[in-house]
């Protein structure tokens, strides 16, 4: 008589459960593909683009793409109004455009996060001066906000990321507020301002780690608002200035052509378009991924 041994499933270890659930949401995996080939082409945009963004071709003036009739192999999507190679300034658009939603989301979520945890934790007068102020924010559109900043402040890519580093905060710091407020309630932070744990320490050490997982994915959400939003910016005059390469700008230059050379406008947007579906994608996934609550 045989005996059949039930052998106990192998735990996973957190970044193998992670990866299960997110990779079981086949759009996001999608989206985290495109990302990492954009990223990869942002990077080593010097090395992968055929021509400089920058390089004139003036017998090359609104070039089809290679496969219409009278397109050229050469330049492989066409080229715009005064003979620039469109795939280069794309990959050298895609640089500044990560760059800059980089460094908005960064500084946004860290001021956000730091807002957030003073006034969940202080409350009083401190919460609802904070809130207040976010309440205030909120009130106004976010482009119109970004758009009166950058007027104030003259355009340039730098005063942009600003901007929009300013008008995304507001979502940052109630989303750390109440997840701050949630986890004040919890054991394990009356246990240690008990045992005489310092404010700081509870607000960094105690609480902040189990704070993250909602912001992770509301970061990720907003990189694609702010690649929005600095391409609006961009389209309006407010942000890169030309030359620069910048999928805004390049949208704003192209728009007289619309009729006679349809992909001097086309391809911006459809970058800026698959670039911001990827993100969005990406985010679902992570939201899957780190709330315990949709895991089954």
């Amino acid at each position: 008589m045989t005996t059949e041994t039930l052998q106990a499933p192998v735990p996973r270890t957190p970044l193998q459960e992670f990866w299960h659930y997110f990779s079981s949401n086949k759009g996001a995996v999608a989206g985290l593909a495109f990302i990492i080939f954009i990223c990869f082409m942002a990077i080593f945009a010097d090395v992968v683009a055929p021509h400089s963004p920058s390089d004139q071709a003036r017998d090359a003036l609104l070039l089809p793409p290679a496969w219409l009739e009278g397109g050229n192999w050469v330049y492989i999507l066409g080229t715009d109004d005064v003979g620039r190679d469109i795939l280069s300034r794309l990959i050298h658009g895609a640089r500044l455009s990560l760059a800059v939603g980089m460094v908005a989301v960064t500084a946004s979520l860290l001021m956000g996060i730091l807002m957030g945890l003073v006034a969940g934790y202080c409350k009083g007068v401190i919460d609802t001066v904070i809130m207040r102020i976010v309440d205030i924010m909120l009130a106004m559109p976010s482009l119109l906000l970004a758009i009166a900043i950058v007027a104030i402040l003259g355009p340039s890519i730098v005063n942009a990321a600003l901007a929009i580093s300013i008008v995304s905060l507001p979502h940052y710091v109630r989303l750390t507020r109440a997840a701050t407020m949630s986890e004040m309630s919890r054991d394990y932070v009356t246990s240690s301002r008990v045992i005489g744990a310092s404010p700081l320490r509870l607000m960094f050490v105690c609480i902040l780690p189990n704070c993250v997982a909602p912001l992770i994915v509301q970061a990720t959400l907003g990189f694609s608002t702010a690649i929005l939003d600095m391409a609006a910016l961009g389209f309006l005059g407010l942000g890169a200035q030309p030359p620069t390469p910048e999928w805004g700008s390049m949208l704003a230059d192209a728009l007289q052509f619309v009729q006679r050379a349809w992909w001097v406008v086309t391809f911006p947007g459809l970058m800026i378009l698959i670039t911001v579906l990827a993100f969005n994608l990406m985010g679902d996934g992570l939201r899957d991924a780190l709330d315990p609550k949709l895991k089954q």
